[in-house]
């Protein structure tokens, strides 16, 4: 078993302490332990497979490097579903990812410096002796500013900040036209990553040009704790290609062109990014249209889409 052939190794059917069985993966990050995956056939629910990667993480033998015991990373895959659970929160829970995350990326979290939290019945919380993950920092934000915002802008981030720290990581932020929106999601997001040391945030429009705005608006906030503007201390990238800048902590980009990356096109068609969401479909379809093969069904996907046009 070669520790050091690559940054991130898995080591297969991996025997643990006695009760606890063999992981079907071990994960080891820089030469340490740091996770466990648990491979299930296709079709296999997945909710209650958690309890047995926590069963493996916690048996590792007592010689094997950890930094943190018990194993903080458990996946549970089928190869085509992939569930995982980050013990390093405070409220760990298993939820769904696209993929395994990159051993860089396990690294970053497994040596993130931890934060205070108060005292527990007079002794330190066992959190605050642990790297600190981006859930365990949502507890340490300070209160909003209200100097520069508007109450309805404060509430609002005020809200959703409490949402994350709900772990209900899905929210939605209603304002009126006018009342600053833009305004107030920038000052969520500057938070997120001062606090939450967020590694980039995408901010999402449908057309370009409200990009463009959105670019102009990052660039002219100012910062309520530091004076400065938000842009001279995150870099912010609006996207005109398909490629990702790896030092953007803001990503400004269509809701077409990241369908169109996430594809893994090379690019879009000119001025797609200009179009609604419905024409920008209808130009999507048009190179079908006239493809022998998909005659057949051109025409009953245009009845699909003007019923449901009618209906709205």
């Amino acid at each position: 078993m070669n520790l050091d052939a690559a940054h991130g190794v898995a080591v297969r059917e991996f025997p643990l302490k006695r009760g606890h069985g063999f992981a079907d993966y071990l994960l080891y990050v820089g030469g340490e332990a740091v996770g466990v995956i648990e491979a299930k056939e296709v079709g296999t629910t997945l909710t209650g497979v958690e309890g047995q990667t926590e069963k493996y993480s916690a048996g590792l033998p007592d010689l094997l490097p950890a930094p943190v015991r018990p194993l903080p990373f458990l996946y549970q895959s089928t190869g085509v579903e992939t569930a995982f659970t980050n013990r390093l929160d405070p409220d760990p829970r298993s939820r769904s990812v696209f993929h395994f995350h990159k051993p860089e990326t396990l690294s970053r979290w497994i040596t993130s410096e931890p934060v205070y939290l108060p005292r527990v019945d007079g002794r330190p919380d066992p959190l605050s002796q642990r790297p600190a993950s981006f859930r365990t920092r949502l507890l340490t934000f300070p209160d909003v500013p209200e100097a520069g915002l508007r109450v309805a802008q404060v509430r609002a981030v005020r809200n959703l900040e409490v949402s994350l720290r709900d772990n209900r990581p899905r929210a939605l932020i209603q304002m009126a036209t006018g009342a600053g929106k833009t305004v107030a999601a920038i000052t969520s997001i500057y938070r997120l990553i001062k606090f939450g040391d967020a590694s980039r945030v995408l901010f999402l429009v449908d057309r370009d040009n409200l990009g463009r705005q959105a670019l102009k608006e990052f660039q002219q906030y100012v910062t309520p704790d530091d004076g400065r503007k938000f842009t001279e201390l995150y870099n912010v990238q609006r996207l005109t290609s398909n490629k990702l800048d790896p030092v953007a902590r803001v990503v400004i980009t269509t809701i077409q062109r990241l369908y169109s990356m996430l594809k893994g096109e090379a690019d879009l068609p000119p001025g797609a990014e200009e179009l609604g969401l419905a024409s920008m479909s209808e130009l999507l379809r048009e190179p079908a249209r006239r493809s022998p093969s998909c005659a057949r069904t051109s025409g009953r996907r245009r009845a699909t889409s003007s019923s449901t046009s009618s209906s709205t």
